[in-house]
């Protein structure tokens, strides 16, 4: 507990100590710009929510579809033929929309449209 304690008010003193350098800087440093930087960190934030929203909702639509023909098999055994192949174009269309969110990912990560309007 010591150590740590110790640990943490060097650090605390040592970030008290340095900070006054930053202004140490000469004065023509130009101005920073940091649209595109803003722009790509929200990029970078909704793609990765596109997938999390699309595989969560696939997933759990895959689920609740499989759950439906599993018991649908087990209450009629002789219509495992049909309900298997309902079951399986339900699990593609459902699939593409998985598919739909990485496509939308990977335009917002690889070729976002909203860099050239902004000058990237």
């Amino acid at each position: 507990m010591k150590k740590s304690l110790f640990y943490t008010m060097m650090a605390v003193v040592l970030t008290i100590v340095c900070s006054p350098l930053v202004y140490a800087a000469s004065e023509e440093v130009a101005t920073i710009d940091y649209t595109k930087a803003i722009v790509i960190g929200l990029s970078v934030f909704a793609a990765g929510f596109a997938i999390a929203l699309g595989t969560i909702g696939t997933g759990l639509g895959m689920g609740n579809g499989l759950n439906g023909a599993t018991n649908a098999v087990g209450r009629n055994p002789e219509a495992q033929g049909k309900v298997l192949l309902t079951m399986m174009v339900g699990l593609a269309m459902i699939e593409s929309l998985a598919i739909y969110a990485l496509v939308v990912a990977l335009i917002l990560l690889y070729a976002n449209p909203l860099l050239k309007y902004i000058g990237g």
